[in-house]
């Protein structure tokens, strides 16, 4: 299938509320319980990854190997969170396509409609190295993903670690629908060229991201305006995983790094937060 008759990719969801409590619980184990019935800000992330993977499935249908996708950025602008019980438009378009030595890196912009208007609540930009993809021709812009909020000065640093177990990514792994084996079977996650199992790249920055709610945010995830990072390496359970934080001086926008003993694991993340609801 080419890209020009690949049809625009569109599925509509109704969010449930034990959907976005179980999510948001999976990515806040180990910190207090969230505010009830508000979403993550990462959830968005969640609805949008059905439609990815379709897409990637589409276009790589006719590759005469093997593809596997690798995630390497992601971009995501908010006005509001996801809400318990609404019905939800995920639509996807490719921006582009670039060919590499290892195969095609492509980029997706997907947008979310909500019940409230014409206007998507949450754009999200994927950004993916499809290895052993030979087939797909350059076009587009592989370059588009919302620009980084310049700090306004610098507050005060801070750091958290985690340990993210076996049972921390299955968890995981069933509240986000992504059931791929290399999060869940040491087997299959040696066979893909790891040494075990590895955590989810988004339950990383779902953590790092409820860490800068509960710190700068006052635990409220619904300030949350945008964020966005780009993966370095995996995260393997039952290691030391630190979250540095560094945000402004006013809290508004907050920088992230997660790294293991093995090195960085996600860079360049950034956090935008809005005002406090009534605050200037």
């Amino acid at each position: 299938m080419t890209l020009l008759s690949l049809p625009t990719p569109v599925r509509t969801v109704t969010v449930t509320e034990p959907e976005i409590t179980d999510y948001r619980g999976a990515a806040r184990r180990g910190l207090p319980t969230a505010r009830p019935g508000q979403a993550s800000p990462v959830h968005t992330f969640v609805l949008a990854h059905t439609v990815a993977e379709e897409t990637v499935a589409a276009l790589t249908a006719a590759e005469p190997g093997p593809v596997s996708v690798v995630h390497l950025g992601q971009d995501i602008r908010t006005e509001r969170p996801v809400r318990p019980g609404e019905q939800v438009t995920v639509s996807l378009d490719v921006l582009g396509i670039r060919k590499e030595p290892r195969g095609a890196r492509i980029a997706l912009r997907v947008q979310l409609f909500g019940e409230d208007g014409p206007r998507p609540f949450a754009e999200l930009v994927i950004s993916a190295l499809l290895v052993g993809a030979t087939l797909l021709e350059p076009f587009g812009d592989i370059t588009g993903g919302p620009a980084v909020p310049a700090p306004a000065g610098a507050g005060e640093p801070q750091t958290a670690v985690h340990e993210l177990t076996c049972d921390w990514i299955s968890t995981y792994a069933h509240a986000s629908g992504d059931l791929n084996p290399i999060h869940l079977d040491e087997d299959a996650a040696r066979s893909a060229g790891f040494e075990t199992v590895i955590a989810h790249g988004m339950s990383v920055v779902a953590l790092a991201v409820e860490e800068a709610v509960d710190r700068f945010a006052g635990g409220d995830s619904a300030r949350v305006r945008g964020l966005g990072c780009r993966f370095s390496a995996p995260v393997p359970p039952d290691i030391p995983l630190e979250i540095a934080l560094q945000p402004d001086a006013e809290a508004r926008v907050v920088r992230f790094t997660c790294k293991t003993p093995k090195g960085a694991a996600v860079k360049s993340g950034w956090i935008e937060l809005g005002v406090p609801a009534g605050g200037a």
